[in-house]
């Protein structure tokens, strides 16, 4: 192994320093969930690895494994989140943990990502709940609260996009760059972006989202949960497509059997009034 792909995959598979570690507290699930998670963002992109922490395959040989409800909590269906785009009331939720110096994730940005947008986020079906989780340093730290910095002038995912270019976190996240994203973000107050950038509340909303990560089992970037299913990786889009397909479908069949049960308890309703109505006429 060359010493520059040595280099690339240590940076890969860092973890947090035990230090930033604050796990939530969950029930006995997401604890099991927390170390599947851990587990296959490891395998994700451990050496020499094809970067398959969850196939296709596993998701549609059986769409209840590996689901965990307390995750699918997490999602904020939040109407004024700045980080998220779809409808709140979307039936999927997809929860991404991601960091801008993060090559993985920018390749998911880059190459699946609009395609979920395009395919399932347009239609109804998909929201995408964003999760700052800087784990290489002060210069994921600055793009982080930047990237919160834009959001609070709408142009997140503008930010977004121009943070995941092809290209620049080679750049580096330092002030000016940094200024220079949001510009070619349409951010409007760039004084404001600099002052909110630097703000107690930034730092305060991309710590809570960074606590949330690491109460989950996340160790790497980019990790994902789909309705509370954990997936690692840059992923092929088909493990992603899976994944909203299933949780969909389950999703449709949880409405159908409330919407069932409410018309067979609004018939035995009707049924009941009609019997005692027929009955004090027979009086």
């Amino acid at each position: 192994m060359s010493k520059s792909k040595s280099k690339s995959t240590s940076a890969s598979t860092r973890k947090p320093s035990p230090r930033n570690r604050k796990p939530l507290i969950y029930g006995a699930g997401v604890v099991l969930a927390a170390a599947l998670l851990g587990f296959i963002s490891y395998r994700a992109t451990a050496p020499d690895h094809s970067g398959s922490g969850s196939s296709a395959a596993d998701v549609s040989a059986d769409p209840d494994a590996g689901v965990y409800p307390e995750l699918a909590k997490l999602a904020r269906r939040d109407a004024g989140d700045k980080l998220a785009q779809g409808r709140v009331d979307a039936p999927v939720v997809l929860i991404e943990y991601a960091d801008f110096k993060c090559g993985y994730c920018g390749k998911f940005a880059r190459d699946t990502e609009p395609a979920l947008v395009k395919k399932y986020v347009d239609n109804g079906t998909l929201r995408i709940e964003w999760r700052n989780f800087p784990i290489f340093g002060a210069g994921s730290e600055a793009a982080a609260r930047a990237a919160w910095a834009a959001g609070q002038q709408d142009r997140f995912w503008q930010f977004h996009a121009a943070a995941y270019a092809e290209g620049a976190k080679e750049k580096g996240f330092d002030k000016d760059r940094l200024k220079a994203l949001a510009q070619e973000a349409g951010v409007a107050d760039l004084d404001r972006f600099v002052r909110d950038t630097d703000s107690a509340a930034a730092r305060a909303a991309v710590s809570k989202d960074q606590e949330q990560g690491y109460g989950i089992g996340a160790t790497s970037t980019p990790s994902f949960l789909i309705n509370g299913r954990p997936i690692a990786g840059a992923q092929p889009m088909e493990t992603f497509t899976a994944a909203i397909e299933a949780a969909a479908e389950k999703a449709r069949g949880t409405e159908d059997a409330k919407d069932a049960k409410g018309a067979k308890s609004g018939k035995d309703g009707k049924d009941g009034q009609k019997a005692e109505g027929s009955g004090d006429g027979a009086e």
